[in-house]
């Protein structure tokens, strides 16, 4: 099966080559820095294709580096080659199988819309593997179709979809990353391309306990107040 999967991302890196950065690509890259991406960060990118996300990411961690891998050699080659001017921009093949970077970690792990292209049977080892290279601040950005607009897309256009494209189960991911020591932080359904949401993204950030509490100023809660009763939004 990965065999398959890799030709067929072989074939389509011409593809992405062609469109390269769209609405999608800079939606990703602002909510990852809204999750709290640093300029020191060290961030490992699953599923880079030829590396458009990739080069963003880079941009914005120049103290920092990006560790960008996908399962298709031909993609990584022209990946390679495009974004050579980024020294703080790295390439590899890896289905995230054979992946071992022994004692490092990341900072940041993000998955741009690769997610619903791994079998779900999958998923619980690729975290198991996310959790091996994580530590106490790891975050973890999830960026996929939205479940009931790709089941539109598989009854209606199956022909634009890839070769793996299934609609995922928030619980399931929800409850795969829980069970490798991550919590959900946040999750928005979003428009993108489509009036209807055809995206979501997820934060999930290490389980651990909260140590102190911080009030809000009394002047913010009271403005917020303020705000309700005139029934305007701050």
């Amino acid at each position: 099966m990965s065999e398959d999967v890799a030709k067929f991302y072989d074939e389509f890196a011409d593809l992405q080559l062609k469109i390269g950065v769209n609405s999608r690509h800079v939606s990703i890259l602002k909510k990852v820095m809204d999750a709290g991406l640093k300029p020191w960060h060290h961030v490992l990118e699953v599923g880079c294709g030829i590396g458009t996300v990739s080069h963003l990411l880079a941009k914005k961690v120049p103290k920092g580096n990006v560790l960008a891998v996908d399962i298709s050699p031909e993609s990584i080659r022209q990946a390679t080659h495009l974004w050579a001017k980024y020294p703080n921009l790295r390439f590899e093949t890896s289905d995230m199988k054979d992946f071992d970077k022994k004692e490092q970690t990341f900072d940041a792990v993000v998955f741009p819309d690769v997610l619903e292209h791994i079998p779900v049977e999958d998923h619980f080892a690729l975290f198991e593997t996310i959790k091996r290279h994580s530590h106490p601040d790891t975050i973890v950005f999830i960026h996929i179709p939205a479940p009931r607009f790709l089941e539109w897309m598989i009854e209606n256009e199956a022909e634009k979809l890839q070769v793996i494209d299934q609609p995922l189960d928030t619980a399931t991911l929800v409850e795969n990353l829980s069970a490798n020591g991550f919590y959900l932080d946040k999750m928005e359904t979003y428009s993108v391309f489509y009036n209807e949401k055809d995206y979501q993204y997820f934060v999930f950030k290490k389980q651990r306990p909260i140590e102190a509490v911080t009030h809000k100023p009394k002047w913010q809660i009271f403005k917020e107040r303020i705000w309700n009763k005139l029934g305007l939004s701050n």
